[in-house]
């Protein structure tokens, strides 16, 4: 991997794109379910952005990979809440989302503007 592909992420964008290779790849039932985890990791943790969060989708598309291979029902494995179990697999309970992020930044900046400093 050069320098400039690393500054601009065009590696990350590559690796990303055979990882969508390998979903096509996949049962329509298994492609849905990983838009509906895409979803739920790009939308709601903001603390697993960018090159770690690679690592971990390569894991899911391999679990979903072993699954087709076994003919399991992709329900039976993620479950009913698609959203509790990737946040399980993150070892997150709480992950924090940008929402979540900007309140707290939002509210220090009008606590010093009141005069009123968080002790941390």
């Amino acid at each position: 991997m050069n320098f400039i592909d690393r500054v601009t992420g065009n590696d990350i964008t590559k690796a990303y794109k055979l990882l969508e290779i390998r979903v096509q790849q996949l049962p329509k039932e298994y492609q849905v379910i990983w838009e509906e985890m895409k979803t739920v990791i790009w939308t709601n943790s903001s603390d697993i952005i960018g090159r770690k969060t690679l690592p971990f989708m390569e894991e899911l598309v391999e679990l979903l990979e072993m699954s087709a291979l076994d003919e399991l029902d992709v329900s039976n494995i993620v479950g009913d809440d698609i959203q509790a179990f990737c946040l399980e697999l993150l070892g997150q309970d709480s992950v924090k989302s940008y929402r979540d992020k900007w309140r707290q930044q939002l509210n220090r900046s009008v606590m010093k503007k009141l005069g009123k400093v968080e002790k941390k």
